[in-house]
């Protein structure tokens, strides 16, 4: 019995035939089935399945990971060579929603990281305008600080002890939850519903660590960037995507047939990086952070750009080492 694709495509094909190309034979035949491809994949994608080793979460010990050091009014020789290169260099992801992409409009980068280190440039180089964003992928958010191609690196990074052995982090400047994006009625309520289903992560990021520990009977697929976990989402290549909240909620805004379900897998504490040793521009930063916090406008950054997380928490207060 023939499909009904292959009944509407061999009426479709005997109507060209016949108006166009009389004088050709009737013979030719409608082809039986019709026969699609699988959507493409992202480039990059790495599956992880079920049955990959894991690697035991054993962080280093360092105390508290968010202490970080307290701000002085003293420049220092890192912040005196921004200030003669004229521009914040600030690395980041041009492509998160809510956090750091492009205005259709205005073709500027904008959202909450852009704007926090829009503040840096501000008490750094006397205005917002002076940063120069160079787009980076989560598993290359390190190497860039380690080369000092960049000055420093906003793009939702969750301050950890195992991280601090390569880099610095600032105070933190938001705490995110780790949760789970599905399509709206899928009947994934939770990571608990995860076993045996496709998963969407970020490669180099904790949330990868965090769901193959929590719930190793899923499938992992990894990309370069959330923006390709929300196509594969949409094109069912995947079940759900797991990551924090604050990036979850960017994906939402996009498609409103997707939702965040279940509660916290993980609390994630967002910091600056900056390169290790740099520790005269930490404290300036750890200046501009309290500065922001304290007059008002790390609100105001919130209600403009996280809104869709709920009313505003207020600003994560600071915890210092010295």
């Amino acid at each position: 019995m023939k499909s009904t694709r292959g009944i509407v495509a061999a009426s479709i094909i005997a109507l060209v035939f016949a108006g166009g190309c009389s004088s050709q034979s009737d013979s030719t035949a409608a082809p039986e089935t019709v026969h699609y491809t699988e959507p493409p994949l992202p480039a990059k994608v790495v599956p992880v399945l079920p049955d990959s080793p894991i690697t035991p979460q054993v962080e280093p010990p360092c105390g508290d990971p968010t202490a970080s050091l307290r701000p002085t009014g003293a420049g220092g020789p890192n912040i005196d060579s921004i200030r003669a290169r004229g521009r914040l260099l600030v690395g980041l992801d041009t492509g998160s929603n809510l956090f750091s992409f492009r205005d259709p409009i205005s073709g500027t980068i904008v959202g909450f990281d852009a704007d926090i280190a829009r503040e840096v440039a501000r008490d750094l180089l006397g205005s917002p305008d002076l940063v120069e964003y160079r787009s980076l992928g989560s598993a290359d958010r390190e190497q860039a600080l380690q080369d000092h191609t960049v000055d420093l690196v906003a793009k939702t990074m969750t301050v950890t002890c195992e991280r601090r052995q390569r880099v610095s982090f600032s105070t933190v400047y938001l705490r995110a939850n780790q949760r789970v994006l599905a399509v709206k009625d899928s009947g994934i309520n939770g990571i608990g519903d995860l076993a045996g289903k496709r998963v969407c992560v970020v490669r180099g990021t904790t949330s990868l660590d965090r769901i193959r520990h929590d719930q190793p009977a899923a499938t992992i697929l990894t990309v370069p960037t959330w923006a390709d976990c929300l196509v594969v989402l949409q094109q069912r290549q995947v079940d759900a995507v797991s990551t924090d909240d604050a990036i979850l909620a960017g994906l939402a805004e996009q498609d409103p047939y997707t939702e965040l379900v279940g509660g916290s897998i993980s609390v994630e504490p967002y910091g600056i990086g900056i390169s290790k040793g740099n520790d005269d521009l930490v404290r300036f930063v750890n200046g501009t952070l309290d500065r922001i916090r304290a007059d008002g406008t790390w609100d105001h950054i919130y209600q403009q750009w996280l809104s869709a997380l709920g009313p505003s928490p207020g600003p994560p207060a600071p915890t210092y080492q010295d």
